[in-house]
């Protein structure tokens, strides 16, 4: 259980955290190491289409995969690596996608970015744009309906995608059907060049919330701790039927919104500001203040990272992408409505 900020510090609640802190890290780690590789595979020409990084953004993200839990519903979106790996996505599944394996979850027939295996939670992207929104939303009205309680739903944005229409109407419609949606919203600071003084005119995107009528907390993004226990409370607040929750995080996006983009529009001032602190460092530093683990671990788990990645895209290169010619073509989800399949 994480420990939220209104309980008091029990020495089994710092013994807990402890645990759930350096397992956050872990999937933090893994998170950068595959995507440090990916960005070399795609520079090198081996990866067709887009690579987006979530260097950044890694201990948002990781906090709302962590504190999800099996029988529940994640949306991620394109900076979310750490939080679908602390959801359960095998690396494999992301090597195998980016790569055009016929063996990944898509089968080599997708965007690299639309990957998830749906009958278990995890949501493949359909936009990074607002759209996820309202298909979290279906989910938890069809369980409604079919009378399963106790799930709760996820999914996060950029401070651009809340800005579509299709945020606004589906955050209107979580609201008055109460659902228990966690809405994490990543402030950084851009929607791709876009400064988010040219996208709203209110304070914080937190002040949406109120127009809503729904809960919202506001959280340092560069923080692992912090987002630990504000993203694991809303998640136990809609878990308890307390109707959606908002997360506004603020932070800096660490990299250009894709490889392809150099992000010299980037204030230099932000770089050098409490914003632009790298989440993967200061949760290091955490660590080593309160003497969770020593430098050897930290180097033991760096090198156990690096070997994983090495060893999943090897085998996901070596793997064969789909023939046109001898593939089925239908869709995945109704192969087995085809005529002769059971």
């Amino acid at each position: 259980m994480i420990q939220t900020a209104s309980k008091p510090q029990t020495m089994d609640n710092v013994s807990s955290f402890r645990e759930v802190y350096l397992r956050a890290y872990r999937f933090m780690l893994l998170a950068r190491a595959m995507d440090d590789k990916f960005a070399g595979l795609y520079r090198a020409g081996k990866i067709h289409g887009g690579v987006f990084l979530s260097r950044g953004q890694e201990a948002l993200s990781v906090s709302v995969g962590i504190a999800l839990r099996k029988g529940d519903v994640f949306a991620p979106l394109i900076r979310d690596s750490a939080g679908r790996l602390a959801f359960g996505e095998a690396p494999l599944d992301a090597a195998r996608t980016y790569l055009g394996s016929s063996l990944g979850p898509m089968r080599g027939r997708d965007g690299n970015v639309h990957r998830g295996r749906p009958k278990e939670g995890l949501l493949a992207m359909i936009s990074h744009l607002g759209a996820m929104i309202s298909v979290v939303n279906g989910m938890l009205l069809a369980r409604r309906f079919q009378g399963v309680t106790g799930t709760v739903g996820a999914t996060c944005i950029g401070d651009g995608g809340a800005s579509t229409g299709a945020f606004h109407e589906a955050v209107n419609q979580a609201a008055v059907e109460k659902l228990p949606l966690v809405l994490v919203v990543a402030d950084n600071q851009y929607a791709y060049s876009t400064p988010t003084s040219r996208q709203f005119a209110c304070e914080s995107l937190a002040d949406r919330a109120i127009g809503y009528g729904i809960a919202v907390q506001t959280v340092d993004g560069t923080d692992l701790g912090a987002c630990l226990k504000i993203v694991g409370d809303a998640v136990n607040q809609a878990r308890a039927g307390r109707g959606p929750q908002m997360i506004v995080a603020r932070l800096l996006r660490l990299c250009g919104h894709g490889e392809h983009d150099d992000a010299s529009y980037i204030d230099p001032k932000l770089k050098s500001s409490p914003l632009g602190r790298d989440c993967l460092k200061v949760a290091e530093e955490q660590i080593s203040q309160q003497q969770w683990a020593d430098a050897t671990e930290l180097a033991a788990w760096r090198n156990e990272v690096m070997q994983t990645v090495e060893e999943t895209v090897a085998k996901a290169q070596r793997e064969p992408a789909p023939d046109p010619f001898t593939e089925n073509w239908s869709a995945l989800a109704s192969a087995h409505l085809q005529e002769g399949n059971e």
